[in-house]
């Protein structure tokens, strides 16, 4: 009788790209891991890598982490309400974002594509203050020093993080790309990476108001939790 010869399939393994909106990452990492804001730098960094590789799988391959984010604005400019002089390079959140860029620079296959911060010269009032203003409840005179924000806006990191998707998806240098973000401004790019087959995976970090947009142009939808969040849960 007969046998037939062992045989065992393995699976091609696939080449996965991530690519991270930074300003969208710690908005949304802060909300669910980081709500005291006294997590270090290190450990931001760290996490950053653990979500990323639980994307790409033991089986698979990572082509490279590409993290997008600004150089944080670094110019000294006077409180219109309080008159005191801000040192911008000096505030909490700029020296957080310089020390996790340069914590991420120290990773191995992470990729950093910094864009620049673009001021509007003006000083804008935060929602909050504009509402109880109109609704009067406050008035001029009760405006202090925190009412109000000086306006600034990333440049650059939606192009940047297009022309990737574009580049990545034409030179077939990835199988899969798993974006980490929540803007449809990516839905171009998002249907130009599935016209060439790419498999395009959004990451919203568990953010329930995703755009209608993204819904039709992607393969599919998943947030990875932490691992050290699930482990204090069972505890």
């Amino acid at each position: 009788m007969k046998t037939r010869p062992n045989t065992s399939y393995t699976e091609t393994p696939i080449r996965v790209a991530i690519l991270i909106d930074g300003g969208y990452f710690i908005k949304r990492y802060n909300a669910m891991y980081n709500k005291s804001g006294k997590k270090t730098a290190l450990t931001i960094a760290n996490d950053l890598y653990t979500i990323s590789h639980s994307h790409v799988g033991k089986n698979n391959y990572l082509y490279r982490i590409f993290y997008y984010d600004c150089v944080p604005f670094a110019k000294k400019i006077h409180n219109p309400v309080s008159n005191k002089c801000i040192d911008f390079s000096k505030t909490e959140e700029a020296i957080r974002r310089s020390e996790l860029i340069n914590e991420l620079k120290k990773k191995r296959k992470v990729a950093l594509r910094l864009g620049n911060i673009k001021e509007s010269k003006r000083w804008l009032f935060y929602d909050n203050t504009m509402r109880k203003l109109l609704k009067k409840e406050i008035s001029l005179d009760d405006i202090n020093a925190d009412d109000v924000y000086y306006e600034l806006r990333q440049k650059g990191i939606d192009m940047k993080i297009g022309v990737d998707i574009a580049s990545l998806s034409l030179k077939g240098f990835v199988d899969k790309i798993v974006l980490i973000s929540g803007d449809s401004d990516f839905v171009p790019a998002a249907k130009l990476a599935r016209r060439e087959g790419i498999d395009f995976v959004l990451d919203p970090m568990h953010c329930e108001h995703i755009e209608n947009d993204l819904y039709e142009h992607i393969d599919g939808l998943k947030s990875i939790p932490l691992y050290h969040q699930k482990d204090a849960k069972k505890k």
